[in-house]
Formats: C-alpha cells, sequence, structure tokens
C-alpha cells in the first residue's frame, strides 16, 4: 500500500494552488437593527494588503447606502462595514454578488433578524444570487455548514499531506484505524473549543506548526524502522492526537472566516464538523482505493520509488514551514 500512496503525494503536488486554504470564502453579514435598517459586513479575500478580489455585494433596489463606507485590512482579507436602508425590508429581495461568476471562491451570506432569527446561504460562482426568506430554515443552515466543512477540508492541501503521512507511516490496518481516529477526535475538540471562543491562538504560528506537523511525519516515514524504534513508530496515533490538536485551530480559521450564525450554533457547528470529518474520511478512503488499484503496477517498480512520496511531502513541508515563519515579520 506504501508504494501506491506516493500517486496520491505527487498528485498532490501538481494540483492547481499548491498553498494551503488558497481558496477562502467571502463572506456578507446583514444585521437588522430595525424595520428598514441594516449593519453591512462584508469581508474579500485578498492576496496581502493591495490586492482585493473584484467581486461586490449588491443588494435589493430598495436598498440605499447610509453613510460612508468604512474599510480595514486584516489578515489578507479586506473589511467593509456600512448601513443601509431597505424600503420594506429586505424579505423578498434579492441579495446578489457581482463578480463572484468570474472566481472559484464561495460566498457566505448571513442575514440576522432583530428578533434572532438567522438565514445562512451559501452563494457560488454558478449561484451568485439568494432571495431572503420571511423565515430562515434549519435545513438549509445544515446544508450549508456540510458543504463548508467538505470543502474546507478538501481544499486544505496541508491537512490532505498530513493525512497521506500518517497512512504512509503506518501499514498495520488496526493501527491505520487507530492514528486516524486519534486524529480525528483531537481536531474535532480544539475545533470546537475555537470555534466558540474558549481558545484564541494567532493564526500565523498555528499554520507554522501545522506544516513543521507534516516534515516531521515525512521525516518519520524516511527513517524507516530504526532501532529503536521512535515514538512515532511505536505509537503513532500518539503523534496523531497531539498534532491533531493544532490542525483543529487550523480548522477553526476556515469556520472563523465564515462566523456562525446566532440561534443556530450548536447545529452550524456540529454540521461544519461533521463535513471536515466527511471530506476527511473519503479522502482516506480515495487513497487506500488508489492503494490497491496500483499494488499490482507499483510491485514492478524500482524498491526505491516508494520513496518519492514522503520526500516529496517532506520538501513540500519544509518549504511551506520556511514562508510561514518568513512571514512573521511582514
Amino acid at each position: 500500500m506504501k508504494r501506491a500512496l506516493l500517486l496520491v503525494a505527487l498528485l498532490a503536488l501538481a494540483a492547481p494552488g499548491l498553498l494551503a486554504h488558497e481558496v477562502r470564502p467571502a463572506y456578507l453579514e446583514l444585521r437588522q437593527i430595525s424595520a428598514e435598517d441594516y449593519e453591512v459586513l462584508w469581508k474579500v479575500p485578498g492576496r496581502g494588503e493591495e490586492l482585493r478580489l473584484g467581486i461586490y455585494a449588491r443588494l435589493a433596489e430598495n436598498c440605499s447606502t447610509m453613510g460612508e463606507v468604512r474599510t480595514s485590512v486584516a489578515n489578507s482579507a479586506f473589511t467593509d462595514r456600512w448601513s443601509v436602508k431597505c424600503a420594506g425590508g429586505l424579505t423578498g429581495g434579492a441579495i446578489y454578488i457581482e463578480g463572484l461568476s468570474s472566481t472559484v471562491i464561495d460566498v457566505l451570506v448571513r442575514l440576522e433578524r432583530m428578533d434572532g432569527a438567522t438565514q445562512v446561504a451559501r452563494l457560488t460562482p454558478s449561484a451568485p444570487s439568494v432571495i431572503v426568506e420571511a423565515a430562515p430554515r434549519r435545513l438549509e443552515v445544515a446544508r450549508t455548514y456540510l458543504t463548508l466543512g467538505v470543502e474546507h477540508i478538501l481544499t486544505g492541501v496541508d491537512h490532505l499531506l498530513f493525512v497521506s503521512g500518517l497512512l504512509l507511516l503506518v501499514s498495520d490496518f488496526r493501527r491505520l484505524v487507530l492514528t486516524v481516529s486519534a486524529f480525528t477526535l483531537s481536531h474535532s475538540v480544539t475545533l470546537s473549543l475555537a470555534a466558540l471562543g474558549y481558545v484564541h491562538v494567532p493564526p500565523a504560528p498555528v499554520e507554522a506548526v501545522i506544516a513543521l506537523s507534516i516534515l516531521f511525519v515525512a521525516c518519520e516515514i524516511v527513517r524507516g524502522r530504526a532501532n529503536p524504534p521512535s515514538l512515532a513508530q511505536r505509537k503513532p496515533w500518539l503523534v496523531a492526537f497531539s498534532f491533531g490538536l493544532l490542525h483543529g485551530l487550523g480548522f477553526a480559521g476556515g469556520l472563523s472566516e465564515a462566523g456562525l450564525p446566532a440561534g443556530h450554533i450548536p447545529l452550524a457547528l456540529a454540521l461544519f464538523s461533521a463535513g471536515v470529518e466527511l471530506g476527511h474520511f473519503s479522502f482516506v478512503a480515495a487513497v487506500l482505493g488508489v492503494a490497491a488499484l496500483g499494488r499490482r503496477w507499483l510491485a514492478q517498480r524500482p524498491a526505491w520509488t516508494w520513496r518519492l512520496a514522503p520526500y516529496a511531502i517532506g520538501s513540500v513541508a519544509a518549504f511551506w514551514t520556511v514562508e510561514r515563519v518568513a512571514g512573521f515579520w511582514r
């Protein structure tokens, strides 16, 4: 199985957008403060502090901007805040994201009413608008956050490379199940704590240590059967659990960009976590499927070819580590 897994690592290297978490969702929040007045928050991903993604939030025709638009830049994202007055309210009107169809990102829209009811919608390049409903549906919240969780793990190349490293490190199926389960449990704990505000760690150090965790696992794979065996070889589940706590903080960063809807926090958090796990185990199943299909073909390759995967994973992780540490001083 180890040899076949090199295909997955090489595909990850060849995939477009090699940098992790390059595809971040934009976020539009409208908070009702009176029958016709709303506070608007519009968060758009950027590249640095100068280049902003060209997408724009357009509200219904009965809405007019009140006062000036206040803009701030933080963590490579542009945030606009302004107030609008919508004659007769927003119910039945459309919210449209101009320019979204020319991008590859999604936009999470959240409307919070005075009574605490919340409507959440996920807009995509193929469906860039939504109609404001009279009453929000819990099913819509569930579908939105479940999908967001799946997309976050499947676009998080660093998390997937770490999981690939675990699959390469552990050959015994029972130990593999224990190791992957430990990783799942630990990152679920820190994801929940961070998303609920009980734990706060700056994202830059977290991302740097996540890259270092991938490099560590790649080195352990290359070492092979050491004598005496290392901790990672004796107790891979313990290593997976420890680093999983950090990866959970990384998952929480994606959720914090989207926000948790008031009135639906437990549901949104549970469904986002479930989406992450669904994407996680789908990736594991795909890797094992590739391993089974490619076993016979790779059996004819030279023995050294299995090392290509850990060296490729380690090289990318080393680059990320240096890049992210250097980013501390930018």
